[in-house]
């Protein structure tokens, strides 16, 4: 049997708040994410779901129990190895796009690969393949500011794929977009999914998002309150 991309056993994830005490986000998640899946997570605002997003794209570690990202525990990582981790099976992809404005179109999709060490030249011939991929190769040399929210979140999508990353890892990718201009990316997910075989993870607080992915984690007060079939957990979690 093949192992899971993903694992989680056991997380807690907990902060100091002072003399002595401490308030735990996450309370003994237990879940295995395989290859290829699409999942959504979600949750309302403080559940704890963005910490663990956090930890699933190896920005944090938990405070106890296991993360295992393909075979590997994350917690026995250093710090440089936990980055090259990260780096070399996850791109990630943010609400707030996180584009650089002075830069290209095309300059922003090629930076991760800039980072990696690779020359100008493929760099961009990678870059504009990838903005190709998500429709917008005619608008390589526009800046941020000349797109539209919708497009700038295709630039974010193919920076995020441009490293050719196992798993995409997507923080409420559609909180900053109109409802028809979210149904297009969430379409482009599923199309990346299905042709590709991306792990697809897509954090969100909304049910209309989440029923786009074939799975769906519930996480209420730092726990998982229900995980399985999309319509399934949210039809528990109306009643």
């Amino acid at each position: 049997m093949n192992r899971p991309l993903i694992r989680a056993v056991d997380l807690v994830k907990s902060y100091p708040i002072g003399a002595g005490e401490s308030v735990a986000a996450l309370r003994h998640v237990d879940f295995a994410i395989d290859a290829g899946e699409f999942v959504s997570i979600m949750g309302p605002s403080g559940s704890g779901k963005s910490t663990l997003m956090n930890i699933l794209g190896c920005l944090d570690t938990a405070t106890t129990g296991h993360y295992f990202l393909n075979g590997q525990d994350s917690g026995r990582l250093s710090a440089d190895a936990l980055a090259a981790l990260r780096n070399r099976l996850i791109g990630f992809v943010f609400q707030g796009f996180n584009l650089l404005p002075r830069k290209t179109i095309l300059d922003n999709v090629a930076l991760p690969l800039l980072y990696a060490g690779l020359n100008r030249p493929e760099s961009h011939r990678r870059a504009a393949a990838g903005l190709e991929r998500v429709g917008l190769g005619s608008l390589a040399r526009q800046r941020p500011n000349q797109l539209s929210g919708g497009q700038q979140q295709r630039v974010a999508i193919a920076r995020a794929l441009v490293n050719e990353p196992r798993l995409i890892l997507a923080d409420e990718p559609t909180g900053n977009l109109d409802s028809r201009t979210s149904e297009d990316i969430m379409k482009l997910f599923g199309q990346l999914n299905e042709a590709r075989g991306i792990t697809l993870i897509v954090v969100t607080h909304e049910p209309d998002i989440a029923r786009h992915a074939r799975r769906l984690i519930h996480v209420v007060d730092g726990m998982i309150a229900g995980d399985g079939a999309v319509e399934s957990v949210l039809q528990r979690t109306a009643s």
